[in-house]
């Protein structure tokens, strides 16, 4: 199969690519700059602002992995976020229609669901959370990841282009596995630690935690566009928080405790290529276990105290977005879980 990947020079492109290149696809990858190598990769200069060049750098192709966008409101401003995100969405899908190309899988995100990066906190309705729950977006990358799931929805409607619509959370590149063990096994301690408390206690500090951040978060922070995104820490200074933990407990809570290996991300894109479904199914794709491997019962209580419905009981360490119709759908096993290492952790 001849597959074109957009945005395939970035960490989770490259981990697709090693792994669409092992298994025997003919991978080209197209990218806004001149002279990249990909190894296992043709590469082909193309914009995906570019709808003439998109058609035709994608004739010929069998499938497309739409990976191309600005990954977080901070990278652009609204108006070019839309651009990068819904148009560039839009040129591919179009250019797939016009070469009758039959499966487009499309990195969504997420932020589709409008809980981490929105100035306004929307109250959850249920625990785990899944496809089926209400999104609320609020800050514009996450609203170009909704409308991006809606592209797909109408091409499927008018050409019969299938392919899932993947919400990823943040993508731990493999190379830093021990990196990220160390970092994920700090926090596991000291969220074990306010386990420990009394609950009365656990509950003050966590209204404290959510105050903060929604105050935090209500002045659009995170929309600020920086030249060097990290040049300072997501969640600003740390003279704007009362505890130097309370944005890291904030930032897990919003991000529900999620994360993926870059290869269990590269294999759920080539399960994704090849199973058999219709529609563009937006889908939860990240690991099936909470990303510090405590109990998710007691990391429900403690930082979503306000939601009281359990959809289904949590078993043991299991995600809190659960990644059922991930595994119903294409057969998605993530096999590089943190949990167990962290278990282990003392």
């Amino acid at each position: 199969m001849k597959v074109l990947i957009t945005g395939g020079t970035g960490d989770v492109g490259r981990a697709t690519v090693e792994r669409l290149a092992k298994n025997g696809y003919d991978v080209v990858v197209i990218g806004r700059r001149a002279g990249i190598e990909i190894p296992g990769a043709a590469y082909v200069q193309c914009d995906v602002a570019d709808y003439e060049d998109l058609v035709r750098v994608t004739d010929g192709c069998e499938a497309i992995v739409h990976l191309a966008a600005i990954r977080n409101p901070s990278e652009g401003t609204g108006p070019e976020i839309f651009a990068a995100n819904c148009a560039g969405t839009y040129h591919v899908y179009e250019a797939a229609a016009a070469n009758k190309i039959p499966r487009v899988v499309t990195a969504s995100s997420i932020n589709a669901f409008g809980f981490f990066f929105g100035p306004v906190e929307f109250p959850l309705q249920y625990l785990p959370v899944d496809e089926r729950h209400p999104t609320h977006t609020t800050d514009p990358y996450s609203f170009s990841k909704e409308i991006t799931e809606r592209i797909g929805w109408y091409y499927w409607r008018r050409d019969g282009i299938s392919g899932a619509m993947l919400r990823l959370p943040a993508v731990h590149l493999s190379r830093e596995r021990d990196k990220t063990l160390e970092r994920l096994g700090a926090l596991r301690k000291k969220v074990l630690e306010l386990l420990s408390l009394p609950e009365a206690d656990q509950r003050a500090l966590m209204h404290r935690v959510i105050d903060e951040g929604n105050r935090f978060r209500s002045s659009r922070p995170l929309e600020q566009k920086r030249d060097k995104p990290r040049e300072r820490g997501m969640y600003g200074e740390k003279d704007q928080w009362s505890d130097e933990m309370f944005p890291r407990y904030w930032g897990m809570r919003a991000n529900f405790f999620t994360g993926i290996d870059d290869r269990d991300s590269a294999e759920s894109i080539e399960q994704s290529l090849t199973a058999q479904y219709d529609g563009a199914p937006e889908v939860f794709v990240h690991d099936d276990k909470n990303v510090l491997g405590v109990p998710s019962e007691a990391l429900a209580r403690l930082f979503y105290p306000d939601v009281r419905e359990r959809k289904t009981p949590f078993a043991a360490d299991e995600a809190l977005i659960t990644v059922e119709k991930a595994k119903n759908l294409f057969g998605f096993s993530p096999r590089y879980s943190y949990a167990p290492e962290l278990a282990e952790m003392r």
